[in-house]
């Protein structure tokens, strides 16, 4: 079906009318009750939080609030921002005027004047959801004229008119996002005087042009996210603001492994003839459940969920240069993990203790007690530790072939592995899994590729692996 062009085109097309008379949020609220009443996924590509976060932004939402998502960094707070269109109308008709007015109900006064002049024969414009959502990263430098706008004395100039036209005003982002969504990310990073200028919008839903007496009864719906400590603790949003948000939602990181695997497999950019083994993957989750959890690690800045994602993004890059360099099959190791420490030490913030230990030096004991943890229940590993009892020592070289006869060499090894070896290169990542998890244990040690066992003070404080 032809898109009426035009005002008169509209109203002869038997498009609802009515549902230009609803505001953004009102449209939202709509579409969100026909998904809930037809079952449909919300917020897809959303792990981890059906049971928490959802539920929060379901009840929101239907209440037609303005609302600001609180967490640390890596938990979804700006895709979700962004998942927002979903719930606004596939398209809507709008005139051609910096605000998108509503046809019917024009609210800039280059709205009225092209409705005055034109009247039914006033061109439309059609916006799509995406064209609807506006967003803005806080930064200092922000002013009120970025967010609201100011009188332009140049166009007043240009239209001849004096510096009391009210087409001069140049619109700043959030009357330009009017019948849609406004989206700040990092709240508090705004200066106090740029959100003492959001008042108005949160609480009359109409902005004060400065330069000018104008005001705008606009149709936006404001969503924010922020950091905790820099939301509560340092206090740099002024609480005027604060209380004017109608929900604060808590996100969090994933709470259990499975949600954590699912996030990491959708957003991980990964070879598509590169075999990453679960344990392997499962391992990789485990090192960010395991830092969340570490005293060493700066818990109010969080340990993102960029860092598993980025860690197995490296370790099957290890996996794909050793494959093309031997020609054999690309299957990710153990050690491919300890390749992606970059990828942990980048993003972790360590508290004075975690420095005292160094970032690299943390990272390799994450992974190792990864593994230990992820061995779990597996079966006991005692025949292949009492082997190392006697000072013997086990490198593995780079090449699956000539690793896996490596691990012929040690029986109880060869005795786990076998199993698994479809290949020599499972076989391998395999014993490496084994041989880690009495790394983990304390049991062994690993220095400059070779397997030994730990000295026995190191077996004495022997670490606990933790669980997620």
């Amino acid at each position: 079906m032809k898109r009426p062009a035009t005002l008169g085109e509209l109203k002869a097309s038997g498009w609802s009318l009515e549902r230009l008379r609803r505001g953004v949020r009102e449209e939202a609220r709509a579409n969100l009750l026909q998904k809930l009443r037809t079952g449909e996924k919300l917020f897809p590509g959303i792990f981890g939080y059906d049971e928490t976060v959802i539920p929060a932004l379901v009840r929101a939402i239907l209440a037609r609030q303005h609302f600001i998502l609180l967490g640390l960094r890596g938990q979804a707070k700006s895709r979700i921002l962004r998942g927002l269109t979903a719930l606004l109308d596939p398209e809507i008709p709008a005139l051609d005027t910096p605000l998108r007015d509503n046809p019917l109900d024009p609210i800039s006064p280059a709205g009225r004047r092209l409705l005055a002049e034109a009247g039914d024969d006033a061109p439309l414009i059609w916006l799509s959801p995406d064209e609807r959502y506006l967003e803005k990263l806080a930064t200092p430098d922000v002013t009120v004229a970025d967010l609201i706008g100011e009188l332009d004395p140049i166009k007043a100039a240009r239209r001849g008119q004096g510096l009391d036209d009210p087409e001069a005003v140049d619109y700043g982002l959030i009357p330009r996002a009017n019948r849609g969504i406004f989206a700040v990310n990092e709240l508090p990073d705004l200066p106090a005087r740029v959100q003492v200028a959001l008042f108005n919008v949160l609480e009359e839903g109409d902005v004060q042009v400065r330069g000018f007496p104008l005001r705008l009864p606009l149709d936006v719906w404001l969503a924010f996210s922020a950091n905790p400590e820099d939301y509560t603790a340092r206090g740099r949003i002024v609480t005027p603001l604060k209380d004017r948000v109608d929900a604060e939602i808590r996100t969090h990181y994933p709470r259990r492994l499975e949600d954590a695997l699912a996030i990491t497999r959708a957003e991980a950019r990964l070879p598509a003839k590169v075999v990453i083994p679960e344990f392997v993957a499962r391992a990789v989750e485990r090192v960010a459940f395991l830092a969340r959890r570490d005293p060493r690690v700066d818990h109010s800045s969080g340990v993102s969920q960029r860092l598993p994602i980025s860690l197995l993004e490296l370790a099957a890059a290890g996996a794909e240069a050793r494959a093309l360099a031997g020609g054999e099959e690309a299957v990710a190791r153990p050690r491919d993990i300890y390749g992606g420490i970059p990828a942990i030490t980048g993003k972790l913030e360590l508290e004075y203790e975690g420095e005292l230990v160094g970032a690299e030096a943390l990272a390799r004991e994450l992974i190792a007690r990864a593994f230990a943890a992820e061995w779990g229940e597996r079966p006991e590993l005692d025949e292949l530790a009492a082997w190392f009892a006697g000072g013997r020592a086990l490198e593995l070289p780079d090449a699956a072939e000539a690793a896996w006869a490596e691990v012929q060499r040690v029986p109880p090894l060869a005795e786990l592995a076998t199993p698994h070896a479809r290949t020599a290169a499972r076989g391998v990542a395999w014993a490496e899994f084994a041989l880690e998890a009495l790394v983990g244990r304390g049991v062994l040690s690993r220095s400059e590729g070779a397997y030994r066992a730990a000295p026995p003070a190191q077996k004495e404080g022997g670490r606990e692996p933790l669980t997620p």
